[in-house]
């Protein structure tokens, strides 16, 4: 039973991280899944209706805007994390490839000082 809740969990934050990733095309980053930033709205000030109804259009534009950014800092955070994660881990061959190097640089001059 644990062992199938931990696989369940697994799958799922894999699910998450890949499925909110963004991309980067020529040095910029956008999020993948946010839908299209919302634009803001022109201020009519022809008359009261017209003001009235871009009062409306900047309240619904703050609510998607709000939505927008929330999800947007969602895959920053995200791709961030996985960055830094397959980073380290790259650090870490690297380290362990260095630290294997030098051991048999150490055991081969040890052999031939013997000798």
């Amino acid at each position: 039973m644990i062992k199938t809740i931990l696989v369940t969990a697994i799958v799922m934050v894999v699910s998450v991280n890949s499925s909110t990733a963004g991309t980067i095309t020529k040095s910029a980053w956008a999020p993948s899944n946010c839908g299209a930033e919302p634009v803001a709205p022109v201020i009519d000030t022809r008359d009261e209706v017209a003001y009235n109804a871009s009062i409306k259009a900047i309240n619904e534009w703050q609510v998607l805007t709000n939505t927008f950014n929330t999800c947007l800092v969602n895959e920053a955070n995200a791709d961030s994390g996985l960055i830094a994660k397959s980073a380290n881990e790259i650090q870490g061959r690297f380290k362990a490839a260095v630290e294997k190097i030098k051991s048999e640089i150490d055991e081969g001059k040890a052999r031939l000082e013997k000798q």
